[in-house]
């Protein structure tokens, strides 16, 4: 069994073996190689030391990563390769770094520490592949196993346990049984995970191919990170729209949606606030008034709990605050919605709506989908076109308004805003002489 390796891993595998030491390629760049994927990040294992590694590479850039724990980072070139000491490790009190690291010279006993045995494969271009807990039938059989006792391995990392979810999810492999029992056992670990941590571990498992599936059958997990999740599992929608309840709902959305992470979250949080605003009519007729608005503030508590930047916090907020408005197909509506969203945010709306019809009951869908696809053509040929849907687009600006009398201020914004208004709404056309026309008519007496 052959895997590639870049030239830049061969030199440290070489160099290192020049000076006396093992060194093999580790992880995750092996497993993905055996998959048939290509590697980004390539790891190393090493008999040497930390200080022995920097000797070895004198002359070259090294970030001291986790020199504390044996791992440093060399940068050859563009490529940053990461190389760790054989090492064995004690408790974990803060769950994620070892109290103690101790240093061996046993690559079986360095890699009987790691999480999955998909990961906890070694390849050396000479030797071949170093497989000492069975990965590579995991890997063929397609399944997720902790190396050793799984109750230790996620006492030691708790945020293992997500990992797992995502490997499941990206994969498409199956959990081992006594790995799921000891995740769903300990999920409540996941707790003191630094929200750094989660966020990108759930960023990943959101874009998998099967997190419909995932997250179907381990939604229990998913809820210690994200307990507002939970209310929606089994809520019945009692609306001929909704065929599914609404946890089963925002699974098929998550699926039918492009798998990028701001889109999956958006699918995933957009009706996280209907089981809060449900109510039932006089006919038994389910109804979610306000959920739009409810799900918004839920979601953006939920991201800044879990540390997300400002930016995608607002965007995921407008994504879900508007998911379910309407938008009428005419090209001054669309004008107007690009001009409170922006053409990005109002592509990601429009997508967000197509995944929740997908999601929504057969017999409607056509129909509701035909409605997106009409929208989506008028906004093409806006954009096109470069139809004015904005002040930069407007024909005229502050200055010829200040040449035309306007007082400087206030004055200048008011005026720009309804010449805007006037040309969005085809009232007006975008055309510099009209509109200063437009604008000396309109313009406030002295």
């Amino acid at each position: 069994m052959e895997i590639f390796i870049p030239k830049e891993a061969e030199i440290v595998l070489t160099k290192l073996e020049k000076a006396g030491f093992e060194a093999f390629l580790v992880g995750g760049c092996v497993r993905d190689s055996l998959l048939g994927f290509r590697a980004r990040d390539w790891d190393l294992v090493t008999s040497a030391k930390p200080q022995q590694i920097k000797a070895v590479f004198e002359g070259y850039r090294i970030i001291e990563t986790g020199i504390k724990y044996g791992t440093v980072t060399l940068l050859i070139g563009q490529q940053a390769l990461e190389i760790t000491t054989y090492r064995v490790e004690a408790s974990y009190t803060d769950g994620r770094h070892p109290d103690e690291v101790e240093f061996v010279k046993s690559l079986q006993d360095d890699l009987k520490r790691r999480d999955f045995t998909i990961n906890a494969l070694a390849y050396h271009p000479q030797t071949g592949l170093m497989d000492y807990f069975g990965g590579l039938a995991d890997l063929k059989n397609k399944t997720i196993v902790a190396v050793g006792e799984p109750k230790a391995r996620f006492e030691e990392d708790s945020l293992r346990i997500m990992r797992a979810l995502r490997f499941a999810a990206v994969y498409g492999f199956n959990i081992d049984t006594k790995t799921i029992a000891a995740m769903l056992e300990h999920k409540d670990l996941l707790k003191r995970v630094a929200p750094e941590r989660i966020r990108p571990e759930l960023e990943k498992l959101l874009c998998g191919a099967t997190v419909k599936k995932v997250l179907k059958d381990y939604y229990p997990i998913l809820g210690v990170i994200i307990p507002e999740i939970l209310p929606m599992v089994d809520f019945d929608q009692h609306n001929p729209h909704h065929h599914l309840n609404v946890w089963e709902h925002t699974l098929e959305c998550l699926a039918q949606i492009k798998p990028q992470a701001i889109l999956r979250l958006a699918a995933l949080l957009h009706d996280i606030g209907k089981p809060g605003c449900f109510s039932l009519d006089n006919q038994g007729v389910g109804h979610f008034y306000g959920h739009n608005r409810a799900s918004a503030d839920i979601t953006k508590g939920i991201l800044i709990r879990l540390k997300f930047d400002n930016k995608t916090t607002e965007k995921l907020f407008t994504l879900v605050r508007y998911h379910d408005s309407e938008i009428l197909k005419e090209p001054k509506y669309v004008k107007r919605w690009l001009n409170r969203l922006g053409e990005e945010n109002l592509r990601l709306l429009l997508e967000l709506k197509r995944a929740d019809a997908l999601g929504q009951a057969p017999q409607f869908r056509t129909a509701k989908l035909q409605y997106l696809q009409q929208l989506e053509n008028i906004l093409a040929a806006i954009i096109r076109e470069g139809q004015c849907f904005s002040l930069k687009h407007l024909a005229v600006n502050g200055n010829d308004l200040l040449q035309l009398g306007i007082p400087q201020g206030k004055q200048i914004g008011i005026m720009l805003d309804q010449l805007l208004k006037a040309v969005i709404n085809e009232e007006a056309e975008n055309d510099r002489d009209k509109l200063l026309q437009l604008a000396k008519k309109e313009k406030p007496c002295k």
